[in-house]
């Protein structure tokens, strides 16, 4: 998902009749886990977006890394 940033990408699971999406980026040692959703619309909403964004800046200045 390029719009959250670099490697990031979606992962689909259903579940029955419910629909999950699981945000999350691949680093050179790591999965980090952004965001898990329920997925009700065509588009992934907005709120979501912004939330993987952020947990996303706030890992990579854990890590040392303003921007990749």
């Amino acid at each position: 998902m390029p719009s959250i940033g670099a490697n990031c990408h979606e992962l689909r699971v259903d579940d029955g009749n419910v629909s999950w999406r699981i945000v999350y980026c691949l680093d050179t040692d790591a999965v980090v886990i952004l965001e898990v959703f329920r997925k009700k619309t065509r588009a992934t909403p907005e709120h979501v977006i912004e939330v993987a964004r952020r947990r996303l800046r706030a890992y990579r200045q854990t890590i040392g890394e303003e921007q990749r």
